[in-house]
């Protein structure tokens, strides 16, 4: 039998960011296929000339389920698996109530191997093929979370979160302990499989001046590594850190200023920056991950997405679970889109898929690999079922376009709407 696969669907890819190119970056084909062989996606066209190109590949016809990247989630805490969706706290009390009590387990690694394995599975049923996650302190939940993605197949990115101040004394480490156990964990994982290592800093509040020189230390020995950490995310927040930095410029001066800055930093959240702060972080080329539900569910605010974008900022998007309130990135998709009519600047359906997919691949710096369909591609993909529910089906059966017809689904759409997932070319999940 062929290793060759060619799938059959409508498929849906982007030549572009439409942000800038409009809807001219996006190729929808209503018959289109993808040839998938050795993990990887060697052809993408009209259904009708890859089949005549490949006829001794196996087939496999999807009918009109709309084949697209699976999506990928910039910025993710899977430690909170347990606590999604946790009643009525602001950032820190929401930390102090929730988070940290639950971070605490995570020193037990069966405990943390069973997390993993629910996250991520939960990610492959809604259509999430790759993530960014923070683990905790403990490095066996950042053992646990490589581990359940390498036996998922899935690329992943993660780290140790370093804390070692303003949090529990069982989840505090020091800037030594912070920079050996991350250095220790980069080495073993970073580049293995389809793992890529991060330095993490949890958030400058909770991290001494000597830890965050320690790991600005390790960044600059490992630059082929990202950068994660949370940024202005609450007004409350960033008094705190004025409080704690006096003599900081900003916020952003806080990691600035020692070493953890730069094109391969992650900045979660930025949602109240300052003048300086913006022309900063467009200089050097770090990505800003926008995290909707979470900035809603927690109250932090309303981010600016057609400015940053229209200034030339690079935005991913995320759950951010589970200050995020869904696993699902349809809802992320979603909360962004409300979140920009509140502001007055609604964004288009291509905008909100190509955040999910090609603009979180490109700001992870992997939009070479993932994130799209296109040749060479890892072959992560999903097929979108656009008439999952009832309530979907009678608004697509309207539609005038494919856009019409998508953005049904990305406003009421959930798990349903993934009809299958695959992780380089195997699938790992399917609607019955």
């Amino acid at each position: 039998m062929s290793e060759a696969t060619l799938h059959l669907g409508q498929t849906l890819r982007f030549d572009g960011d439409p942000f800038v190119d409009g809807l001219a970056a996006a190729r929808h084909e209503t018959r289109g296929a993808l040839l998938v062989e050795n993990g990887k996606i060697q052809a993408v066209g009209p259904a009708a000339d890859l089949r005549a190109a490949y006829p001794w590949a196996d087939q496999v016809d999807h009918g009109d389920g709309l084949l697209l990247a699976g999506f990928v989630d910039a910025h993710a805490h899977y430690p909170q698996t347990g606590i999604i969706a946790s009643w009525g706290k602001r950032l820190i009390d929401w930390l102090n109530s929730y988070t940290f009590p639950e971070e605490m387990r995570f020193g037990d690694r069966a405990y943390a191997d069973e997390v993993a394995g629910r996250y991520l599975d939960l990610l492959l049923a809604n259509g999430t093929t790759s993530v960014c996650s923070y683990c905790t302190i403990h490095p066996s939940s950042v053992d646990a979370f490589f581990s359940a993605a390498a036996e998922r197949n899935m690329r992943v990115l993660g780290g140790k979160t370093c804390m070692d101040r303003n949090a529990p004394e069982g989840l505090q480490d020091d800037a030594k302990s912070a920079y050996d156990d991350s250095r220790r964990l980069l080495e073993h994982w970073h580049g293995r499989g389809r793992a890529s290592y991060v330095i993490t800093p949890r958030f400058s509040p909770t991290s001494t001046p000597e830890q965050l020189e320690a790991l600005g230390a390790l960044w600059a020995e490992n630059p082929d590594c990202l950068m994660q950490t949370h940024l202005s995310e609450q007004l409350d927040e960033i008094e705190w850190v004025k409080s704690l930095y006096p003599q900081a410029r900003d916020y952003l001066d806080t990691y600035e200023s020692f070493g953890l800055l730069g094109e391969k930093g992650l900045f979660g959240h930025a949602i109240h920056l300052e003048t300086r702060e913006k022309a900063k972080l467009r200089e050097v080329g770090a990505s800003l991950i926008h995290c909707p539900t979470s900035n809603t569910f927690i109250g932090s605010g309303l981010f600016d997405m057609a400015g940053l974008k229209s200034a030339g900022q690079i935005v991913g998007l995320a759950t951010d679970t589970g200050g995020g309130s869904s696993f699902s990135m349809l809802r992320s998709m979603a909360a962004a889109y409300e979140i920009g009519q509140l502001r007055g600047t609604p964004l288009h359906a291509a905008e909100l898929l190509w955040l999910a997919t090609a603009g979180s691949a490109r700001a992870l710096h992997l939009d070479n690999s993932i994130g799209n369909l296109g040749v060479g591609m890892e072959a992560d993909f999903i097929v979108m079922n656009l008439a999952s529910t009832p309530a979907i089906a009678q608004r697509s059966s309207r539609a005038q376009d494919i856009w019409e017809a998508l953005f049904a689904t990305i406003m009421m759409g959930d798990d349903r709407a993934i009809s299958e997932t695959y992780v380089a070319g195997a699938r790992v999940a399917a609607k019955s």
